[in-house]
């Protein structure tokens, strides 16, 4: 292995779920991590991507729930053609039209099907759409993750949408929904009443936004600042004795539909408070 080869795999295997460690050799990730590198060398905007960036949301395989498969390399082959000659953010815009030639929208419940599985039904629910649009910037190198809103305000159901970093900020567009620029979708006005929108990111992440919870493998981000302006809604738990509890849980609901929905459930910490930005 090289050392850049080494780190990568040192980072995979840091924080992958168990079930990705038993279910796929080697092999399969240091040819995933190449495929990466190869795309970090050739891209031209490969050396403008910083090394945090580049590690939580270029290198992970891992968008969602969704079967591992050999995407990475069939996408970057797919694309590399395609983006050729332009700009990050006329590539971002490029590669979420070839998406779009691809998939198209169909309701689904079941488990969130990978980018190659979406490809070759050639349809998605938005969760499986933004998916494979995540798959395919970050098979070229650019830094992507999928976003969520657990419950719209205005109505009882959910999305998923992409966020994409160009030049030094994050951007945001539909999964395989292209449009003629960035942070244009058909979804904005909802978004810009989102109570809480959210990412989970691959690994111990510190970047900017606020931080939520960290897990075993996972960080989860707060992003509905990107949308809306924001206020801090905290809690403060107390015991009987006025001491304050730690560890008790809160859950952060939207009332729509004649139901409190938990869009974020957080634990108080040693002073018994919780607080999000919302």
């Amino acid at each position: 292995l090289t050392p850049e080869e080494r780190s990568a795999l040192t980072f995979l295997y840091s924080y992958m779920p168990t079930n990705d460690l038993i279910d796929r050799d080697g092999a399969y990730f240091l040819e995933n991590v190449r495929s990466s590198l190869q795309a970090r060398q050739e891209m031209p905007w490969g050396k403008q991507i910083p090394e945090r960036e580049w590690r939580h949301f270029v290198l992970p395989i891992r968008v969602n729930n969704e079967a591992l498969d050999a995407s990475r390399p069939f996408l970057f082959n797919a694309l590399k053609e395609r983006v050729k000659g332009l700009t990050l953010e006329q590539a971002v815009l490029e590669v979420n039209h070839w998406c779009h030639e691809h998939v198209v929208y169909t309701p689904s419940d079941s488990r969130t099907s990978s980018p190659l599985a979406t490809l070759r039904t050639a349809y998605g629910r938005c969760g499986e759409e933004s998916t494979l649009l995540v798959a395919a910037l970050r098979a070229v190198g650019i830094p992507a993750r999928q976003v969520y809103t657990p419950r719209w305000a205005h109505t009882d159901d959910n999305h998923a949408w992409v966020e994409v970093w160009v030049d030094g900020e994050w951007h945001f567009l539909g999964g395989s929904e292209p449009a003629a620029n960035l942070d244009i979708a058909w979804f904005n006005g909802a978004a810009s009443r989102a109570m809480f929108v959210h990412a989970k990111v691959f690994g111990r992440y510190e970047g900017n936004e606020e931080i939520i919870s960290t897990e075993r493998n996972t960080t989860t981000i707060n992003c509905t600042a990107h949308y809306t302006p924001t206020h801090k809604a905290e809690v403060v738990v107390k015991n009987a004795d006025g001491s304050p509890s730690e560890g008790a849980l809160v859950h952060f609901c939207v009332y729509n539909y004649a139901e409190f929905y938990p869009v974020a459930t957080l634990r108080t910490n040693g002073s018994g408070y919780a607080g999000i930005s919302t």
